[in-house]
């Protein structure tokens, strides 16, 4: 009970009054309206910490498990078969490049694990034809390259946009088109190119029309002893994850693994876009790197060579953190799936995208962690 006094000696607000003459205030006054919780509020509440459990409860769990994914030491041996690859922009075919840039990138690529260059040569227009005017100095990188680097094989990067029943793109289902991309293929080989790699994007899990088109891209590149390659989507974390994506997001990251052993038997190299992977936390990304090597190691054929993607560029945004997407990271889970899944594969490999953005940093992690 309050037995304090008001400055003008009346009681304190506390105090009961020995009147009897006074009016006795009720015990329980109601509450000022202003001051009741209204149910609405309460509901709402209560919806956020439910909708706060559900999403950041599993979020933490995720990167949980993706961080102890990244403990432990890779196997002795999983380091280059001496089948990397490497992602090159469009200036080496423009006109851009000079035959003294050919020779600062075997300085760079001397002593690397890098066997095959994927060149960027299209892009293709939306019906599947590709210009000769968008690449008019081919034949003369592939020249170059022959003479500087022996050994080192040209592939024709190809790709575009996909509509997937938008406006604009290149439209799989239409059977006209496919045929075009073919005989691109058929063009890029006839200059002298040693192979195809093809990236098409967003590319939806089970796009048979996908399927049909390596097939008829197989067919050629056998007949011509070259290379069939292609840049692949990363595959689902957690099962039917591609089902969930497509319908929040119009460009799916992740395939199914039944989906990405389809693609992986029909071509001779499969590369892994293993970056872009929004993991906010070097350790998470590697672990996701380890995942990811794994189950593509589990439905990939041993005569197709298997690559992971480097991220040989800095972005920081919600898709890609640069602190965390580091080479090193990518690097050492790559290693690590490799150790656990399949240690003496031999068609593996590490592929760096991309060379115009590339730092000394990442070619010092690279080879530090991967080359020795």
């Amino acid at each position: 009970m309050d037995h304090t006094e008001s400055r003008d000696g009346t009681a304190g607000a506390g105090e009961r009054r020995d009147d009897p003459q006074a009016t006795p205030e009720p015990e329980h006054a109601p509450e000022p309206a202003k001051k009741r919780r209204r149910p609405w509020v309460r509901r709402a509440r209560r919806t956020a910490l439910v909708l706060a459990l559900v999403i950041v409860v599993p979020l933490l769990a995720i990167e949980a498990t993706l961080r102890v994914n990244y403990m432990g030491d890779p196997a002795d041996g999983t380091h280059t078969r001496n089948r990397d690859a490497m992602w090159l922009g469009h200036a080496w075919v423009d006109g851009r490049k000079k035959d003294a840039d050919v020779t600062a990138l075997a300085g760079r690529l001397k002593d690397t694990g890098i066997r095959d260059l994927y060149v960027h040569t299209g892009p293709l227009e939306h019906d599947g034809t590709l210009p000769a005017s968008v690449h008019p100095r081919a034949r003369w990188f592939i020249d170059a390259v022959h003479r500087e680097l022996p050994g080192v094989r040209v592939q024709a990067f190809l790709g575009d946009v996909l509509a997937n029943g938008g406006p604009d793109g290149l439209e799989l289902s239409d059977g006209a088109t496919r045929e075009e991309v073919v005989r691109s293929a058929g063009q890029v080989l006839d200059t002298g190119y040693e192979g195809v790699h093809l990236d098409l994007e967003p590319l939806h899990s089970d796009d048979q029309d996908y399927l049909s088109l390596l097939d008829d891209l197989r067919a050629v590149t056998r007949a011509r002893d070259a290379q069939l390659s292609v840049a692949a989507h990363q595959i689902d974390p957690l099962p039917h994850l591609h089902t969930v994506a497509g319908f929040v997001a119009d460009h799916p990251k992740w395939w199914s693994q039944k989906f990405f052993g389809q693609v992986a038997r029909r071509v001779d190299q499969i590369a892994v876009m293993s970056y872009d992977t929004a993991r906010p936390f070097e350790s998470t990304y590697g672990g996701y790197v380890a995942q990811q090597t794994s189950l593509a190691l589990e439905v990939t054929p041993p005569t197709t060579h298997l690559l992971m993607g480097l991220p040989f560029y800095y972005e920081s945004n919600p898709s890609h953190w640069g602190h965390a997407e580091t080479v090193a990271a990518a690097v050492r889970g790559a290693r690590l799936g490799l150790s656990r899944t399949d240690p003496d594969r031999e068609l593996f490999g590490l592929a760096p995208y991309i060379d115009f953005a590339a730092t000394e940093t990442n070619w010092d992690e690279y080879r530090d962690g991967w080359v020795r």
